[in-house]
């Protein structure tokens, strides 16, 4: 890669490596809820979704971990001249190249604790690079299982150093990256996204002609018995329909076998639970979206997790694909 400081033309530029791997191996996600006003949240989602402006720089960090070279990966897909851990004195100057580059005029760069105590000054930074450069910051974070499942399959040393804990170390980054979060433009929980997922998401965010419909919703199957998932947005309880588990032949079976689908959907309950819930989403995902959400988790829960809630929560995911939404669906306790 090659770094230039004082010309006016970039020469091919692709991302460097990141401390962490980004998730390989998860199948769900989480919305992210950072603390602003609501009139802070409507700007904010104005700009995630608004076309691209001639000049466009965008700024990622998060956790170390979460995916962040992913999704550097992601934007030099998308055209985006890409940039791994530049220092963050440079990041004006680097803008002041983008918009003078008659070749690029997209750009997008990592910014993460390595950058020590630097960080500080990164607030006062961004406000002046966003006085000539349209800029948006996008940070990425995970729980801390996820984050210490991920560098116990890389064995990577955690960058705030060897001496502590990697749960300590996470914990303590966290903390310092507290205030970039909190003026973030858009924040990704990658908790339950694998690469492919991120990577999706962040072509949906961020492609020149994105439009409401990028919102990435989840459909998740559960059960009661044990607990509601953390990540749900909504939760809708079925456990009014009547219960296949009762009847021997449905037993060892699943909401995704045809037998237990036809007998669930027996029930006028059903179809007019199902409706219902579908007319509910249809009016909430444009609203959801407007204030800021990318993506949303709607959890359905029945007692075992194995027969109602896995049908309906496949239901849903049909419907609202049909409708153009991007679905994933999840079944948490189903038996494999």
């Amino acid at each position: 890669m090659t770094r230039t400081a004082g010309k006016k033309r970039l020469k091919p530029m692709t991302a460097k490596g990141q401390t962490g791997k980004p998730p390989t191996d998860a199948a769900g996600l989480i919305a992210s809820k950072p603390v602003r006003s609501t009139a802070a949240k409507r700007v904010r989602s104005a700009e995630a979704k608004r076309p691209l402006a001639e000049n466009e720089l965008v700024i990622v960090t998060g956790m170390s971990g979460s995916g962040k070279l992913s999704a550097l990966k992601a934007f030099e897909d998308l055209g985006y001249y890409s940039v791994d851990n530049l220092p963050i004195d440079l990041i004006p100057a680097f803008a002041d190249l983008i918009r003078q580059s008659p070749e690029t005029n997209r750009a997008a760069l990592v910014v993460d604790v390595r950058e020590g105590s630097n960080l500080d000054h990164f607030p006062a930074i961004l406000r002046k690079v966003r006085q000539t450069t349209s800029t948006r910051l996008l940070f990425l974070e995970a729980s801390d299982e996820a984050l210490l499942r991920r560098f116990s399959e890389t064995r990577r040393p955690h960058p705030l150093g060897r001496i502590d804990t990697i749960r300590r170390s996470i914990q303590s980054e966290r903390k310092l990256l507290e205030p970039l979060r909190n003026i973030a433009d858009v924040c990704i929980d990658t908790t339950n996204f694998n690469v492919h997922e991120l990577r999706a998401h962040i072509n949906g965010l961020f492609q020149q002609e994105s439009g409401e419909k990028n919102l990435l919703i989840s459909s998740i199957s559960f059960g009661y018995k044990n607990g509601v998932p953390q990540e749900a947005d909504l939760v809708f309880d079925v456990r009014f329909l009547p219960n296949p588990h009762f009847i021997p032949e449905f037993r060892p079976l699943t909401g995704q076998d045809e037998k237990v689908v036809r007998y669930i959907n027996r029930f006028p309950e059903t179809k007019e639970f199902i409706q219902k819930v579908h007319d509910l989403l249809l009016f909430l995902l444009p609203h959801y979206v407007q204030e800021g959400k990318s993506y949303l988790s709607v959890a359905f829960g029945c007692t075992g997790g194995q027969h109602r809630s896995v049908m309906i929560a496949e239901k849903m995911q049909a419907l609202l694909q049909a409708d153009g939404y991007q679905v994933k669906c999840l079944h948490r306790d189903m038996p494999r």
